[in-house]
Parts: C-alpha cells; sequence; structure tokens
C-alpha cells in the first residue's frame, strides 16, 4: 500500500499509508536513508530530474525516500492531492504564503492567532511587502470584508490558539471561492482525525507535525498539503502564471501537463521556497512522525475524553472565573464546532483562574503531573500562560484583540489517567 488510498479507512492509512515492504531489504518499517545526495543513473537521468521531466531523488534538501513516505501517508490522510514536509510548522506557513504571495499583495488571516504566525504576518511579511488584514474566525463576513483586489489567499486556523475559537471553515471557503482566492487552513489543534478541511472547500492545510501528529514532544516539523482543487491560471496569480525565472521561466500552472498542473502548488512550494530557502526536514525526524502517526487514530480520542472531562471539572471549580473548550455546551464556539467535529473536540483547554495573573502563576508552578513548558499536543499534559511566553511579543492591545486575557492558562490535556490529571489540576487550584 504505497500510494494515497482514499478508499481506506483513516485508520489503515494511518499505519500503512505511503509505504509498503523496501524493495531492496524487504524491511517492513520504513527505512531511514540519512544520505545528504542520490547518484544520478547518466547525464541524461540528472537534467530530467532538475526539468522535472521526471521524478526522482536528487538531494536530501527537496526530498528524501523517508520524507516521501511522510508526505504520502499525511496527503492520504487528509484527502489531498500532494504533501511536502519541511522543518517546522512556522516554516511551513511562511514557505506557504511566499510561495503564493509576493511584495505588494495582501493577505486575509483570522486574528486568533498563534503568537508567531501572528508576528510573521503582522511584522515579518509587511517588510517584505506583504500586508495583512485582519478578520474575526467567529465571523466569516468580516473575511469578506478584508478582501482587496491585492488579496492573493485567506487564513485561519481550525481552533485558534490560545482562546479555541472554532472557524466556521465551510462559511470561509464560500467566501473565498466567490472571490477566486485560495484558502489555507492551519490544522493543528484538530488533526486529520478530528477534521478533514479539505471536504470542507481548505485548497490548502498545514499542519505542525511537532504536535499531536507527532504525537510525543521528540522532533520538530510541518507539513503542507495541496488540495489539487485550486485554479492557478486565474491571471492575478502572477506567481503561476507568469515564466518564474525560479525555474527557467516556467509557468507554473500554464506549462505543466494537467496531473502536475492540479498540484502547481506543491511544486512550486517544493522547488522554489524550499530547495532555495533550504528548511528541509531531517529523514531522521520524518521517521520519528511515522511512528506517531501510527497511533494517531487511537490517542486522539483520549485526548479529546480527557480534555472535555478536565474542562467539565474547571468550569464547576469555584476558583476559575471561566474556560474555554469547544465541547462544553456553553461555550461560544459549541455551536459550530458541534456541526463539524463529531469524533471530539480536542486536546486544549483554556481557563482563568480566579486572583488573575498572579493566581496564574502560582497555579502553573503549583502543578506536578502536568510539565510547563511551550508546547501542545504531547501524550504528556502541558501547562502555560501564553500572555507572558508564546504570545509575549504581542502588545497588549494585540492580544485583547485576539481575545489573549492577562489570566489565561492554556493546558494540553494527556492521555494519562483522567484521575490523576484532575488530582494535579485540584491540588494546583488549592495553592493558586
Amino acid at each position: 500500500m504505497a500510494d494515497n488510498q482514499k478508499d481506506a479507512g483513516f485508520a489503515t492509512n494511518a499505519v500503512h499509508g505511503g509505504q509498503s515492504p523496501d524493495p531492496t531489504t524487504l524491511s517492513r518499517a520504513a527505512p531511514i536513508y540519512r544520505t545528504s545526495s542520490f547518484v544520478f543513473k547518466s547525464a541524461e537521468h540528472a537534467a530530467n530530474l532538475f526539468a522535472l521531466k521526471e521524478f526522482g531523488n536528487i538531494y536530501s534538501r527537496l526530498g528524501n525516500p523517508t520524507n516521501e513516505v511522510l508526505e504520502n501517508r499525511v496527503t492520504a490522510l487528509e484527502g489531498g492531492a500532494a504533501s511536502v514536509a519541511v522543518s517546522s510548522g512556522t516554516s511551513a506557513i511562511f514557505y506557504t504564503i511566499i510561495t503564493i504571495a509576493k511584495a505588494g499583495d495582501e493577505i486575509v488571516s483570522a486574528a486568533g492567532l498563534y503568537g508567531g504566525t501572528y508576528t510573521m504576518f503582522d511584522a515579518i511579511l509587511p517588510d517584505m511587502g506583504i500586508e495583512t488584514r485582519w478578520a474575526d474566525a467567529r465571523d466569516p463576513a468580516s473575511f469578506e470584508q478584508a478582501i482587496t483586489d491585492k488579496t492573493k489567499l485567506l487564513y485561519l486556523e481550525t481552533i485558534g490558539n490560545p482562546v479555541l475559537d472554532f472557524a466556521d471553515v465551510a462559511a470561509v471557503s464560500k467566501i473565498a471561492k466567490k472571490h477566486k482566492l485560495p484558502l489555507v487552513v492551519d490544522g493543528t489543534f484538530t488533526t486529520p482525525y478530528l477534521f478533514r478541511a479539505i471536504e470542507h472547500g481548505a485548497d490548502i492545510v498545514i499542519n505542525s507535525l511537532t504536535k499531536w501528529m507527532g504525537g510525543h514532544g521528540t522532533a520538530i516539523g510541518g507539513i503542507v498539503t495541496d488540495a489539487g482543487t485550486f485554479d492557478w491560471t486565474d491571471p492575478k496569480f502572477v506567481q503561476f502564471t507568469r515564466p518564474d525565472k525560479n525555474y527557467h521561466g516556467l509557468r507554473w500552472a500554464l506549462d505543466l501537463p494537467p496531473e502536475l498542473a492540479k498540484i502547481a502548488f506543491a511544486l512550486r512550494f517544493r522547488t522554489v521556497p524550499l530547495r532555495n530557502l533550504g528548511a528541509c526536514l531531517s529523514p531522521d525526524n520524518a521517521w520519528l512522525f511515522l511512528q506517531g502517526l501510527e497511533t494517531l487514530h487511537v490517542r486522539m480520542p483520549r485526548h479529546c475524553e480527557n480534555a472535555l472531562a478536565a474542562a467539565r471539572f474547571l468550569k464547576d471549580h469555584p476558583k476559575v472565573s471561566w474556560v474555554r473548550y469547544p465541547g462544553l455546551e456553553s461555550d461560544p464556539s459549541y455551536a459550530t464546532a458541534s456541526k463539524y467535529l463529531k469524533k471530539g473536540f480536542g486536546g486544549m483547554v483554556v481557563f482563568g483562574v480566579k486572583g488573575g495573573r498572579e493566581a496564574g502563576q502560582k497555579f502553573i508552578e503549583s502543578l506536578s503531573l502536568f510539565s510547563h513548558l511551550a508546547n501542545v499536543g504531547d501524550a504528556k499534559s502541558l501547562a502555560l500562560h501564553p500572555a507572558s511566553t508564546s504570545h509575549s511579543q504581542l502588545s497588549d492591545e494585540q492580544q485583547k484583540e485576539g481575545g489573549l486575557s492577562p489570566d489565561l492558562v492554556r493546558l494540553s490535556i494527556g492521555i494519562e489517567s483522567i484521575e490523576d490529571i484532575l488530582a494535579d489540576l485540584e491540588g494546583a487550584l488549592g495553592k493558586a
């Protein structure tokens, strides 16, 4: 089962997708190909590879057989057409933007984002001539209001980090299609197990492999999946319709055969920013992510079950002032989230401790089972105060606009025994 098997079940693809026994050694497990480069069969073979006349291995910055198994597996899990793995989720986001947009262009993005993504869009991309116009993930109409003739894509997270607003992806997709713009969705907080954004109109899906897809906090990586559904032949997408000096004057949307033109985004992503800027994923990390993906469908139900129990516990606790979790019927995102999420509402819970920032700090310092660190999606339970850490580069006003309050505590609920998770929360709240 070496290719994208769309007729196979999710669990089968998680274990087998993109890989078959190694033809040389008959190894059942995917080998790690620790090599920088690959031998060409002939001068003609080398030329054909570089000219995209045939596909194969050239250099591990462009692609590697271990990485290819990972890419094919995620393509199968997302229901897409092609995927490209890179060194981090942040690199995946950056390369996605610059594959589509250039100086003078704009993007429209939800404001409630991971702090690093917000900073990229707000402070770094403008220095490159790419401006961001902000929308509200809770209000699809705000995306349309922000669109101008300079807009090249719409961007959102399925579940916003850290406030946990769930976006109405299908509604935003309708707006994107109306204006003939690609919709880019960061699906990290849901993973394809809970939500396949392509089925609801996303054209490009980004995942941080570091989080639940890897699942064990052992490696950093990111991956982008091209749905193969967007028409890049619109003249406004000059990166795809004008001769590209990065690649011998190739017009990505117009000069490739139809079967390749449909994945023009993935091809340009790989051969322009990845090839020339170099944020490649090591095969060792790709192998670690393959191990994680094999149990994604087993772990995610436990994450969701534990998170819901933790959210209900916190909601009823006298020392907690508020709780956000999309699976709580009282949550502002519940109506939208429950329309899409049929297998669970994710592993993240955020809340405020009565007593504000100082009480929140005391709570985090009093935890023993939870680890205090800047990550999510680990099998272990994790805790963080985003306003002073992961989102500290945002101004107070920017944090407020994104819905981030000073007292917010972010919990990534692991797969430990729920009794131990709740006991740790109870003990820390008792000291807050």
